[in-house]
């Protein structure tokens, strides 16, 4: 089965991003290849943009004391365990203290290390990193393999507590929501979502052998499917079968 997600909101749109590009990160930094970690080093760069915004860290510190609040909400339940709410809050403490104790925003210490903004500096320039412009970097991608990943590793390390923020944060919202089949009826869906409840993340699994790609629009008021088929032409064209999927709402 194939997994999209679509988020309700422009908070979630950014973890989505941010997990994504710290799954990308840690792939890459296992990996033994020079251009492997050229493009490590890029998606450092692309987390460090994209944790440039102002209220990021806030927002993920606010989300992670909501969580604990909600989660210490459930003490005293027979039904649930206080050993599994000890071992979540615990997570989200430890998550908070780690962020919390970070100066500034994700990777600001970064930009103190003039190497690498030298590098992030040509980076967007076509073809900017070539030996003749980067010299020094050119003979760091001939390090061997060990000295290259320790260096990595020891500028992921300021990342590490907003990744493992994200994770934990992502984690918990894609555990509230309930699995559900449903039809698109010659290709289209649409639900009207419940009042009263906030929705944050749409998670839709279908089956690949259809070749179906949904394309998914929301609000809070309501989701809309349309599955598309990718044609010989290169084009998206829209379906007309009846078609099953699984669909998630996470609140």
């Amino acid at each position: 089965m194939i997994l999209y997600e679509y988020p309700f909101n422009e908070r979630i749109r950014t973890y989505l991003r941010l997990e994504h590009l710290f799954r990308r990160l840690g792939e890459l930094v296992e990996r033994e290849s020079p251009t492997d970690h050229h493009y490590a080093i890029t998606t450092i760069f692309e987390i460090m943009d994209v944790g440039a915004r102002a209220d990021l860290k806030t927002d993920v510190l606010k989300d992670l004391e909501k969580q604990k609040h909600v989660l210490n909400g459930y003490r005293g339940n027979p039904a649930i365990s206080e050993a599994v709410l000890d071992d979540v809050t615990g997570q989200l403490e430890g998550c908070f203290a780690a962020l919390n104790n970070l100066p500034g925003k994700a990777g600001q210490s970064l930009t103190e290390n003039d190497w690498l903004m030298s590098i992030r500096s040509r980076v967007g320039i076509p073809g900017g990193t070539c030996e003749f412009d980067l010299p020094a970097y050119y003979a760091w991608q001939h390090l061997r393999t060990g000295a290259r990943q320790q260096d990595l590793q020891r500028w992921v390390a300021p990342l590490v507590p907003l990744a493992e923020s994200i994770r934990v944060l992502l984690k918990l919202l894609r555990d509230s929501g309930a699995p559900q089949k449903v039809v698109a009826p010659a290709g289209q869906y649409q639900q009207t979502l419940p009042q009263g409840r906030t929705f944050h993340l749409l998670r839709l699994r279908i089956d690949p052998a259809l070749g179906l790609i949904p394309e998914i629009s929301g609000n809070r008021l309501m989701v809309s499917v349309r599955l598309m088929l990718h044609q010989s032409d290169d084009r998206l064209h829209a379906s007309s079968d009846d078609s099953i999927f699984e669909l998630t709402l996470c609140s």
